[in-house]
C-alpha cells in the first residue's frame, strides 16, 4: 500500500513533462518525486495508440514496483488519451492524474470566441480529444493544429542550449522557431480583434518551453493556456483525499524529512541519453546532473 513518505511518480515520452514537474515541485515543496522520460521511445505523439499504451503500462509497472510510488502523474497528453483508462483499471488504489488539452479554461478565457489548439497528432486525433471537442460544440470556434515534429525538435534543442530570441525577433532562426512559424501561420490571424484567435492552448507539455518563440509570432495580447499548475493542484487534492500528502510534522521519530531543496527530493530517470535529461534539468529546473541517471524499462 502507498505511504505518505513514498514518492510521486511522473512520466512523459521525453523531457517535456519537466514543465509539469516544475509546477508539482512548486505546489508541494516537501514531496519527493521520481520523473521518468521515455526518450528512447519518443515521440509518442507520432506513434500508434497500441504502442503508446504498451509503453505507458511498462512505465507504470516500473514506477510502482521499483519506486513504490504513492501517486502517478501521466505528464503526457498522448499517453493520457491512449491508455489512462487502462492504467486506472490496473491500479485502482493508486491516485492517478492525466493530462488533456485545457480546452475548458480556454473557452472561459476567450473574448473573440476563436481558440487555437496545438498538440501532437496522436493527441488531437484521439477519441478522448474528439469526445471533449464534441461536448463543447457550438460554444466557440476551435482552430486545431497538429504540430508534427515540434516536440521532437524541442527535445533536440535542449542540448544545444540556444538562447531565447531577442524581443521582437522573428524567431525563425532555429528548427523549433521554423516549426512554430509554420504551424502558427497555418492557423490564421492571432490577436484580439473580431475573427482573430485570442487564446492558444498548448496541448503538449513540451510547448511551454518554446513559449518565447510562440509569443514572438502571435503577439503580446494572445493568452496561452497550459496544464502544469492545474495538474499540480489536482494531484495535491487527490493526495489529501487519500491521506497521502506528506507533512514533515507527522514523520516518525528518526525518519529523514524531505528537504525543500528540489535537488534533494527529485530523481530524474531516462530510457534515452542521460546527457539530454541533464541538460534539460539544468536549463529548465536548475537541477544538477547528479539527479539524473539512465534506466531500462521493458
Amino acid at each position: 500500500m502507498p505511504q505518505a513518505s513514498t514518492p510521486i511518480g511522473v512520466f512523459d515520452s521525453g523531457v517535456g513533462g519537466l514543465s509539469v514537474l516544475r509546477a508539482l515541485l512548486a505546489a508541494m515543496p516537501h514531496e519527493r518525486f521520481v520523473y521518468l522520460a521515455d526518450s528512447a521511445h519518443a515521440p509518442y505523439g507520432e506513434r500508434g495508440d497500441a504502442y503508446v499504451a504498451a509503453r505507458t503500462h511498462a512505465i507504470s509497472r516500473y514506477l510502482c514496483e521499483q519506486h513504490h510510488i504513492k501517486a502517478l502523474v501521466v505528464a503526457c497528453n498522448t499517453a493520457t488519451a491512449a491508455a489512462i483508462h487502462e492504467v486506472r483499471s490496473s491500479y485502482p488504489e493508486l491516485p492517478l492524474v492525466g493530462l488533456e488539452p485545457a480546452i475548458k479554461p480556454a473557452l472561459a478565457a476567450t473574448q473573440t470566441g476563436r481558440v487555437g489548439v496545438i498538440g501532437t497528432r496522436g493527441t488531437l486525433t484521439s477519441a478522448k480529444f474528439g469526445k471533449l471537442m464534441a461536448s463543447l460544440a457550438g460554444q466557440a470556434e476551435f482552430v486545431v493544429q497538429p504540430c508534427d515534429g515540434l516536440a521532437h525538435a524541442i527535445e533536440r534543442s535542449v542540448a544545444q542550449a540556444l538562447p531565447a530570441p531577442a524581443p521582437g525577433s522573428t524567431a525563425y532562426t532555429t528548427e523549433t522557431g521554423a516549426l512554430c512559424a509554420r504551424y502558427v501561420q497555418a492557423m490564421g490571424p492571432f490577436g484580439t480583434e473580431p475573427g482573430q484567435i485570442d487564446t492558444l492552448v498548448l496541448g503538449c507539455t513540451h510547448y511551454i518551453f518554446v513559449a518565447h518563440e510562440l509569443r514572438a509570432l502571435v503577439g503580446p495580447e494572445v493568452q496561452f493556456i497550459e496544464t502544469g499548475e492545474p495538474v499540480a493542484r489536482q494531484t495535491q487534492r487527490l493526495l489529501e483525499a487519500a491521506d497521502l500528502l506528506y507533512r514533515p510534522a507527522d514523520a516518525a521519530a528518526g525518519e529523514p524529512c524531505p528537504h525543500p531543496d528540489a535537488a534533494r527530493r527529485v530523481q530524474l530517470l531516462t530510457t534515452g541519453p542521460v546527457a539530454m535529461l541533464e541538460a534539460a534539468a539544468q536549463r529548465w529546473l536548475d537541477l544538477p546532473a547528479s539527479c539524473c541517471r539512465s534506466v531500462q524499462v521493458s
